[in-house]
């Protein structure tokens, strides 16, 4: 047998494989990029929402993930950029939800206390009227 078509078959898987390896690695670096860059929004939009004054431990975590993936990035090494990066944006939406639970709290016990006021100033109003009346139908039997 001919040993050139081996030969030629050979290098052609091994080119094959070469390529195949290129484009897994190009792959991997798309959903990494992707990972960072939606990480990132993550954190802005829990800065946004005022996790650095309400939530600043978990928008630090988030933060130095974030950082992290990007380096991470930088040395190619795209799985751990993209797990990190997830991490991030869990960290980071962790802080923007407890800035707006602390938030709508605030609001509401704001609300509470603005109903507490209307109810007692109802309460007295009611209150003076019933004794403007009492004191008015004493004066009434009183005249007859």
């Amino acid at each position: 047998m001919d040993q050139k078509p081996m030969k030629l078959l050979t290098r052609g898987a091994a080119a094959a494989a070469v390529l195949a390896l290129a484009a897994c690695a190009s792959q991997d670096k798309v959903p990494a990029a992707a990972a960072v860059a939606v990480s990132h929004n993550a954190v802005e939009n829990a800065v946004s929402a005022g996790a650095p004054e309400l939530a600043p431990q978990d928008l630090t975590a988030a933060r130095e993930k974030m950082m992290r993936a990007n380096q991470a990035l930088a040395a190619k090494d795209y799985k751990l950029a993209r797990d990190l990066a997830v991490q991030a944006q869990a960290d980071a939406k962790l802080a923007q939800s407890k800035a707006t639970s602390a938030k709508a709290t605030a609001a509401a016990d704001q609300l509470n206390a603005d109903l507490r006021v209307l109810r007692q100033e109802v309460d007295r109003a009611n209150a003076d009227q019933a004794t403007g009346q009492s004191g008015a139908t004493g004066q009434t039997q009183s005249n007859q």
